[in-house]
């Protein structure tokens, strides 16, 4: 007689055919879920940077002066709009060169406006009588002006041509000749 020969079974790893991946899939589907939303993310936040052309958003600021400007009554002129804030260093460093450009500008159809972003006014005018600067700022209350804009950061200038359009934006600090260079390219439109 011949006896069969028989191998104990291993009731804790289930046969190949018959893998329990259950727990790993849901795993592997949560982290593609993620990785696709972060994507997703991502690539909107590169799409939502500043605006940078069409039809400037249209705002009024009331100036730390008490003077109010309204960007659409500003056509046939060239409008430098800075964001900017007193706790900022990187507006430090561009801040003399803006103050030099509208004094150079003001007598020629250019408009400079500054936006005050999130900062205590205290600070602002500390800062605006630090660097002696001239043109017309204000506070953007309730960030309503940036959000228009779509800043992501201070210092952020915009450029707005005689016929209330948006030609570029400049992030960070301007540095010499930049400036000029724009301002000189709009008025000559």
């Amino acid at each position: 007689m011949t006896e069969a020969i028989t191998t104990p079974i291993d009731e804790s790893t289930p046969p190949d055919d018959q893998t329990q991946t259950g727990p790993w899939r849901w795993l592997a589907v949560v982290l593609l879920v993620a990785l696709l939303a972060l994507m997703g993310w991502g690539l909107q936040a590169q799409a939502g940077g500043p605006v940078e052309s069409g039809p400037a958003p249209d705002f009024t600021l009331t100036t730390f002066e008490g003077e109010t400007i309204t960007l659409s009554e500003l056509k046939g002129q060239v409008v430098i709009i800075n964001f900017w804030a007193s706790w900022c260093p990187p507006c430090r460093e561009e801040a003399a060169y803006l103050e030099a450009t509208w004094r150079k500008y003001k007598d020629q159809d250019v408009l400079f406006i500054g936006v005050d972003y999130v900062d205590a006014e205290p600070n602002a005018l500390a800062y605006l009588e630090e660097f002696d600067i001239t043109y017309p700022n204000g506070p953007d209350l309730g960030q309503q002006i940036s959000d228009a804009y779509n800043i992501k950061g201070v210092p952020e200038t915009f450029y707005v041509d005689k016929t209330g359009h948006l030609r570029g934006v400049q992030i960070g600090p301007l540095y010499p000749p930049a400036l000029d260079h724009k301002i000189e390219e709009l008025l000559a439109e």
